[in-house]
């Protein structure tokens, strides 16, 4: 007898496969069917497979290297005429593959190495010391002269060329009031991969939010979120990142939590959906949930109080997936940026199409991931910006390895950094130092 591909623990919904009506809109917003141009590698494709394993065909590996394959970036479902909610559908999808399907004894390390590591800030802040020894005796650039990355494989590869240049930067105090009249009590985020590698963009978005009236608190033992778990099928995992979350901030006595990491801030917004099951979280968890505030989205809506200095510079604006597809926040950042005095803003052509980061998805497929990279670093390199600014680490990340293979150069800063450097006063070549 064929075993049934999904039990009856959340399957993917078959109303909701249902809306699809193959109309093929998808298809150019859709990562994996640009580079292959497969039918399977398609939102629809997927959701044929879906409908065939709602419908009783068993859990094949090929449809499990189809559904593995999405890279999440939920371009398609801005794409859809129809509304159809193909994040919902490949979230729960991967949940059941997760659970039901046998994946070979390297797949399996590999997932356990990354789920041991990327979702504990604590983990990740021990590989500071490491990395910055590594990047400071120059081992970077042999490897680059070299072609020793090359003979890595291309999941170590991948590993070494994402790692940013790291600088000291204090850990932030748990408590920095507002200057001048206060507005609003906010808690902030500060991230797993953000506050371990990236810790200055937290350090500018206290700045910031300081600065325009409001009270910022910053709970201490913040834990992961749990977006890169729900993303790629591990709903338990993430249901206890999110607990504590729900947990933190309930002591925090906030108004609103600012998030400045896109895939953090669509994950937070969905705790809703990820603890509805759960009856002491489905309550708390709604209720933050609709407390979670982008960085752009909470500033525009108050509006600006303090003053912006020139900052003159052109920049090219690469909206982050889970920011404009899974948030809709798309004028918010551009407007921020534009009420900077000096600053001209560019487009990047194809802004739709994934710059391969996509959460763990280039560490877990790294030579698509690098095609796409390579794609989305050309793009920027031919608006002649002098600096790329986006609202994701991953993509920071993703973005600039890609800019160093192809040997171009451009600095590459977080939304946050902007504005703060333009509050700040500073000198507009700080920010072109960040290559």
């Amino acid at each position: 007898m064929t075993t049934p591909a999904f039990d009856a623990d959340r399957p993917p919904s078959a109303a909701l496969a249902g809306d699809c009506v193959h109309c093929g809109f998808c298809l150019t917003t859709c990562p994996t069917y640009s580079l292959w141009g497969e039918e399977a590698d398609s939102p629809r494709g997927r959701i044929s497979l879906i409908t065939s394993a709602l419908e009783g065909e068993p859990l094949t590996e090929s449809t499990v290297r189809h559904v593995d394959n999405c890279l999440g970036c939920l371009a398609c479902v801005t794409a859809c005429p129809s509304g159809v909610r193909y994040d919902r559908l490949i979230e729960d999808t991967r949940a059941q593959v997760e659970r039901r399907f046998e994946r070979t004894a390297p797949q399996r390390a590999l997932r356990a190495a990354i789920f041991a590591v990327f979702p504990y800030p604590r983990r990740l802040r021990l590989l500071r010391g490491p990395l910055r020894a590594y990047q400071a005796v120059g081992l970077r650039r042999l490897i680059d002269r070299t072609g020793l990355r090359e003979r890595l494989g291309p999941t170590l590869a991948t590993l070494e060329s994402l790692a940013p240049r790291l600088r000291p930067v204090p850990r932030p105090p748990r408590l920095v009031p507002a200057k001048g009249e206060r507005r609003a009590v906010v808690g902030v985020l500060t991230g797993c991969v953000q506050s371990a590698f990236f810790p200055d963009v937290n350090a500018a978005t206290i700045r910031i939010l300081a600065a325009e009236g409001c009270d910022v608190v910053i709970p201490a033992a913040q834990g992961c979120c749990g977006a890169l778990s729900v993303h790629n099928g591990r709903r338990p995992e993430a249901q206890r990142f999110a607990r504590q979350i729900v947990d933190t901030f309930a002591r925090a006595g906030v108004d609103q939590i600012v998030v400045n990491a896109a895939g953090c801030g669509s994950a937070m917004k969905e705790y809703a959906d990820l603890l509805s099951d759960d009856p002491r979280y489905a309550g708390p968890a709604a209720a933050l949930a609709a407390r979670v505030r982008d960085l752009s989205e909470l500033l525009v809506a108050l509006g600006p109080v303090a003053k912006r200095h020139p900052l003159p510079l052109t920049v090219a604006y690469h909206d982050a997936c889970h920011l404009a597809h899974g948030q809709g926040i798309r004028a918010q950042p551009r407007a921020l940026l534009a009420g900077i005095p000096g600053l001209a803003v560019r487009e990047i052509a194809d802004p739709e199409i994934c710059c391969g980061s996509a959460g763990v998805w280039n560490v877990l497929h790294p030579e698509p991931a690098a095609e796409l990279g390579e794609r989305k670093a050309r793009q920027v390199l031919d608006t002649g910006a002098d600096l790329l600014v986006t609202a994701n680490p991953g993509c920071l990340m993703q973005v600039a390895a890609a800019v160093r293979r192809l040997g171009g150069e451009v600095a590459l800063a977080h939304t946050a950094q902007v504005l703060d450097a333009s509050l700040r006063g500073l000198d507009a070549r700080e920010l072109l130092s960040a290559r």
